[in-house]
């Protein structure tokens, strides 16, 4: 955990926050503390019930909440509190039309090629992929993406 919160700081993270509990209106009040504010957008990466939660209860009444990762089937979410707030619930297709612009950012020198080499933790020939997808599930070694390389290793 440590070590992906360093991570962020080194992408240029501005805040980063050490998840301690699964009270979700705890840890909304934890982020807006941190922030000063509420957030006007949130995007929730995980998918995981709680943590749905906690995007809702810490975006600021008008604000966005948008939903990247994928659970389970059905939730518990606090619905009456995004309605009366007027809270936006949107969900988006985790990399449906993203690899353009995010090569177009690269490109474009506006995300820096050498901070994506501390995101990428882990590479793998196809070989062993099982054994990259047992690392990528554990996080074993620091794991933050682990890639799976179709081509020789040899060339990265």
């Amino acid at each position: 955990m440590e070590q992906r919160l360093e991570v962020a700081k080194a992408m240029g993270a501005d805040q980063v926050i050490k998840v301690d509990t699964k009270d979700s209106q705890k840890l909304a009040n934890q982020i807006k503390d941190t922030l000063g504010v509420a957030p006007d957008m949130t995007i929730e990466c995980t998918g995981v019930e709680s943590s749905v939660s906690m995007a809702i209860y810490a975006t600021r009444s008008g604000g966005v909440v948008v939903l990247v990762g994928l659970g389970a089937p059905m939730a518990t979410v606090p619905i009456v509190n995004a309605s009366v707030r007027e809270v936006d619930i949107r969900g988006v297709f985790r990399y449906a039309n993203c690899y353009p612009v995010a090569l177009e950012m690269v490109s474009s020198g506006r995300v820096a090629p050498d901070k994506l080499d501390h995101m990428i933790t882990h590479h793998y020939e196809l070989s062993n992929a099982l054994q990259a997808f047992e690392t990528a599930k554990t996080g074993r070694g620091g794991a933050i993406k682990v890639m799976i390389h179709c081509d020789q290793l040899e060339t990265i």
